[in-house]
């Protein structure tokens, strides 16, 4: 399979995974869980051939690593960033003292008066490293890089959860846990 390829299963599987499983007649449970040979199955008529080998090559591929598979790789789910309802069952942690959110110049009014908000999805995503929140922020133009204080928001009680993949999770920063540059 070639790197494009694997890309555009990538954002399919992204997709059904997190936002739009009815749109293939997929089902997952509340944990966010599929059974694989069902995915499978499904997503053969958008690519004809894709099998275990492809999925578990998109799997350990995905440059975010946005999916996990189940210990005995019968279920499959997507990390984080889901839109629709999911229980991740993530535990509270202990987040370092500084994280980063990668955002758009346009933003950053609404983000000081209001904080940074979840928006469609489950959480606010942040990132231990500056180069992520780069990447992230570039998205959607010029990058702005946010430094919450993570470990002064913790010690307010507000929750901290992080995802398989590293990308931490919080329901909500408010303005005051947030510097600008």
């Amino acid at each position: 399979m070639n790197e494009r390829q694997t890309i555009k299963i990538s954002k399919f599987l992204s997709l059904v995974l997190r936002h739009d499983p009815q749109s293939i007649g997929l089902e997952l449970d509340e944990n966010g869980w599929t059974g694989v040979l069902s995915l499978i199955s499904k997503v053969g008529p958008k690519f004809p051939g894709f099998n275990m080998a492809m999925l578990e090559e998109v799997v350990a591929n995905n440059n975010k690593k946005r999916f996990a598979f189940n210990e005995d790789k019968t279920k499959i789910r997507a990390n984080q960033g889901h839109s629709i309802k999911v229980d991740l069952d993530y535990e509270p942690v202990l987040p370092p003292e500084i994280l980063y959110h990668g955002t758009v110049g346009r933003y950053s009014n609404i983000i000081a008066k209001d904080g940074i908000k979840k928006m469609s999805r489950h959480h606010v995503h942040l990132s231990k490293d500056l180069q992520t929140a780069i990447v992230v922020g570039t998205r959607r133009g010029e990058a702005v890089i946010l430094k919450v204080r993570a470990g002064e928001m913790h010690r307010a009680g507000y929750d901290y959860f992080v995802s398989p993949n590293g990308v931490w999770l919080t329901d909500h920063v408010p303005p005051q846990f947030i510097d600008f540059p």
